[in-house]
């Protein structure tokens, strides 16, 4: 008797890199985005049959600063604890001592960020430009009506993501958001400084900030 054939399908199968404790998600070796603290792969959702991303940080290369293992906790404790349509989903986090990875899977918008959507789509009436923006006000207003209210900080075109199939757009990289009290006040100068409103370099400022960007996307039209 002949040896078996191995099934062409099986073979075409595209094998996981890694895959998270559970068993549920694995991730691929392809690289959707890399930033200076964490690259993002694309993953898969084994049990719900759909495409993830896999953030995943190096701990080794911050050992010696400990404010960045501190923001990335802030961030997926706050991702945790938002529910809205406009806000990227986290799934699942978890340190992987054996590697000395921080990972934690979330959301994959398919046509990734709205500034590389824009640079490959030119022509994009204001119709759709009115619709995203519309869209991106709805996520503010959650984070800045949420108990304790949530300031962005950071919110630009390369923090904001689209499934350009439907045309809806999340707000994501929570990494420099903040958490204020009832006052709504906050102090820390951060941010990218072409989106920054004037008043973040005062100091003393409020949620709205993040509306500034809002000012920004519209008289530029992300281009």
């Amino acid at each position: 008797m002949s040896p078996q054939t191995p099934d062409s399908s099986d073979q075409d199968k595209e094998p996981f890199v890694e895959v998270d404790p559970s068993g549920r998600f694995g991730r691929y070796s392809d690289l959707l985005g890399a930033g200076a603290v964490k690259k993002v792969y694309r993953g898969f959702d084994q049990r719900e049959g759909r495409d993830v991303a896999w953030n995943q940080v190096r701990l080794g290369k911050f050992s010696d600063d400990p404010s960045v293992i501190k923001r990335l906790q802030s961030e997926i404790a706050l991702l945790k604890s938002l529910k809205n349509d406009y806000i990227i989903v986290l799934y699942s986090f978890w340190k992987d001592n054996e590697r000395n990875t921080l990972n934690f899977i979330t959301e994959a918008c398919t046509s990734g960020n709205l500034r590389d959507y824009r640079k490959k789509h030119r022509h994009v009436s204001m119709k759709a430009m009115k619709k995203w923006s519309r869209q991106i006000l709805k996520g503010l207003d959650y984070l800045h009506t949420h108990d304790p209210c949530v300031i962005h900080r950071d919110l630009n075109c390369s923090n904001i993501f689209i499934n350009g199939n439907i045309g809806k757009v999340k707000i994501g990289d929570l990494g420099l958001a903040t958490i204020v009290g009832r006052s709504h006040h906050a102090h820390s100068l951060i941010g990218t400084p072409e989106y920054m409103a004037p008043e973040l370099y005062e100091e003393d400022y409020t949620e709205l900030v993040d509306i500034y960007f809002g000012t920004i996307f519209c008289v530029n039209k992300i281009n």
